[in-house]
């Protein structure tokens, strides 16, 4: 299946400003590429590419005053499948994590695993480590915050999130993540693309059609 993924966003700024973004394909999916990415600033702007701590591909630069413009589309190739569902996963304890994953237990600006650690093991203490536990967290944060774009709030974090019952799809993220934490589950954020399969097909340029559950020439 070819995934076809693009996006346009706009800034206006006041003065010239120093950005860096985080909106290119990560390296380990270079091989999955079948139509070459394309990354483009209007007006133009020098840029230069590194890798960050987390091993994500991002862009400084520095905009001038005005409108700025980023333009970003890839094709990749994927097998289609769902995420699997291992039900009878289990958790390793805290002694035996690899220490790589060390960091992703830790309180963090949005997660703020020391004030939410009671509750975290109030509520979900007593089930049994593993698949169900986490997926017990996932279904309680989705049971208690509503969703809605005009609650969105750059500055929201995982406590008050749960504290006002309402949050975006970064609040839910947080959320999880910091309950996970909470019970020594090794968790990290992905941001990813809003998917179109199985929307209306409509022409996406490259001599693509997209098309329900992908795309094809």
């Amino acid at each position: 299946m070819l995934i076809y993924c693009s996006y346009d966003i706009a800034y206006t700024l006041n003065a010239p400003t120093v950005l860096v973004l985080a909106l290119r394909l990560r390296p380990e999916l270079d091989g999955r590429v079948r139509s070459a990415e394309k990354f483009t600033v209007t007006p133009h702007a020098p840029y230069e590419t590194f890798l960050d701590a987390f091993g994500n591909r991002c862009v400084r630069l520095t905009a001038p005053a005005g409108l700025l413009e980023l333009h970003g589309e890839v094709v990749v190739e994927d097998c289609g499948w769902p995420a699997p569902v291992l039900a009878h996963a289990w958790e390793n304890g805290a002694a035996q994590l690899p220490t790589d994953v060390l960091p992703y237990l830790l309180p963090s600006r949005y997660c703020e695993v020391d004030l939410l650690g009671p509750m975290a093991w109030s509520l979900f203490g007593g089930i049994a480590p593993g698949w169900g536990r986490v997926q017990a967290i996932s279904d309680w944060v989705f049971a208690r915050l509503r969703f809605y774009y005009g609650f969105a709030n750059a500055t929201r974090t995982a406590a008050q999130a749960c504290e006002q019952r309402v949050g975006v799809c970064r609040d839910f993220t947080h959320l999880a993540i910091t309950l996970c934490r909470c019970l020594n589950i090794p968790a990290r954020y992905v941001s990813g693309y809003l998917g179109d399969i199985g929307r209306p097909a409509r022409s996406c340029g490259d001599g693509f059609q997209r098309l329900p559950g992908g795309l094809s020439q």
